[in-house]
């Protein structure tokens, strides 16, 4: 790693650089055109915070009113004691049928994690090629 820093301060050292007068003009335009924020964003009346709150909480109670109503009329009459579904749940939960299917993503992500280290690889060899290391 001290070869590498004698390296770069030594090729930092050989730039040099001149700024034109025009772009030393743009330059001082857009930090004088720059201006702070002049005011907070105006803050909204507290009756609106009440009507979203009201409109929340009729819409949550409208929910649980239509899961009670639909869990009341999906249930079967009779649970066997025996079933597993009996000893998880009482007759008054609703019972959820998961059909579920696992992803296949991991195959894809794998790939791209290669050929991302693969480019990382490549270009550490480039850049020691570069620097001369």
């Amino acid at each position: 790693m001290d070869k590498l820093t004698k390296q770069l301060k030594r090729d930092a050292g050989m730039i040099e650089v001149e700024i034109s007068d025009e772009l030393d003009r743009r330059i001082s335009a857009s930090l004088r055109g720059v201006s702070p924020v002049r005011e907070a964003p105006r803050r909204r009346p507290m009756v609106f915070w009440w009507a979203s709150s009201l409109t929340g909480v009729a819409a949550a109670l409208a929910l649980i009113a239509v899961l009670n109503a639909r869990s009341e009329r999906e249930l079967p009459e009779t649970i066997p004691e025996t079933s597993p579904v009996a000893m998880a749940s009482s007759p008054t939960t609703p019972i959820i049928e998961w059909n579920a299917e696992s992803a296949m993503l991991t195959n894809p992500l794998r790939k791209e994690l290669q050929d991302l280290q693969s480019d990382i690889d490549k270009a550490r060899k480039k850049v020691r090629e570069d620097i001369g290391l």
